[in-house]
């Protein structure tokens, strides 16, 4: 079930491509023999509810797209059997700092009282909170900037994170997988990103960086939304974010019962725009591209 799960960053839903019967089919085939009834009880205990179809604007699915869930699949399975870490990286929502509205609720004796209206020129800036996920240690990092969400950014942030708590935590790897969107500060047509990770993760640490980017249209099925985010967004409901340090504090006070564990640190660096990487330095690149879905899949190598 775990990598059949989507869930919304910004509440508790969750949901899963499987029908009951076919959760039912492969659990007799693991030699435990359920009814599809038995399963539907059972998800209902996980949080698991029926829904019905909402019609949204849609572009089209991508033809590749459940080949590029299988890519990922094999990816996750073949780390974990390794021990080797993999994260699933995004930027939460951009939030207003200051005294506005933060939707949910929250136990106080007396309602907070907020601007009537999110007008950005009422903000004293803003959060742009870039979250690595941890999957085989159940742990979340967050960085939060205060200017842009750029290519340069999340890199940063990676490197951070690896620098401060993936090499402490697997000292024995040389190795890293990463899920990320397909679009984004982290997208897979990006050439900056491609760039910083070579230059600062691979390069600088010695490491060999695999990348699967989910399909365009596919975001919520990146597991840091439904594990890390949904839980940061409950915890800060009806919490006004009126100052960063609020932010941070809010971040790392969110904790699951599963053993969530969250750190945030404030990020001052003021990230430009508009950076460009040229053919010529793509070319310097030790990318190995993956078939058959090469734009989605892809390995850095340091180079020595």
């Amino acid at each position: 079930m775990k990598h059949e799960t989507a869930g919304d960053p910004m509440t508790d839903l969750r949901w899963t491509r499987k029908t009951t019967e076919k959760i039912a089919n492969e659990l007799y085939l693991l030699g435990i023999s359920v009814s599809a009834r038995t399963v539907s009880r059972l998800l209902k205990q996980m949080d698991f509810s029926l829904r019905v179809n909402h019609k949204k604007r849609s572009n089209g699915s991508s033809k590749n797209r459940d080949e590029q869930f299988s890519q990922i699949a094999d990816l996750r399975e073949l780390f974990a059997a390794d021990c080797n870490p993999i994260i699933s990286i995004d930027t939460k929502k951009k939030e207003l700092v200051g005294n506005f509205k933060n939707p949910g609720v929250a136990w106080n004796q007396e309602p907070e009282e907020v601007n009537d209206h999110d007008f950005r020129s009422l903000a004293s800036g803003i959060a742009i909170p870039y979250g690595v996920y941890d999957m085989l240690a159940n742990r979340g990092t967050l960085f939060v900037g205060m200017s842009s969400d750029t290519p340069r950014f999340a890199v940063e942030s990676v490197e951070k994170w690896w620098r401060t708590e993936g090499q402490a935590r697997y000292p024995d790897s040389n190795r890293l997988a990463i899920l990320a969107d397909g679009g984004g500060s982290n997208g897979s047509r990006c050439r900056v990103w491609k760039w910083g990770l070579q230059n600062l993760l691979c390069d600088r640490h010695g490491l060999t960086v695999t990348v699967a980017h989910y399909p365009p249209g596919a975001s919520k099925w990146n597991p840091i939304e439904h594990r890390l985010f949904s839980e940061i967004s409950k915890n800060w409901a009806g919490k006004p974010l009126r100052s960063h340090e609020t932010v941070l504090k809010l971040i790392r006070g969110t904790k699951t019962t599963t053993g969530l564990r969250v750190r945030a640190h404030l990020v001052r660096k003021k990230y430009r725009k508009g950076i460009k990487v040229t053919g010529h330095q793509m070319d310097e690149l030790d990318l190995e591209r993956h078939h058959p879905l090469p734009l989605w899949n892809y390995t850095l190598h340091p180079r020595v």
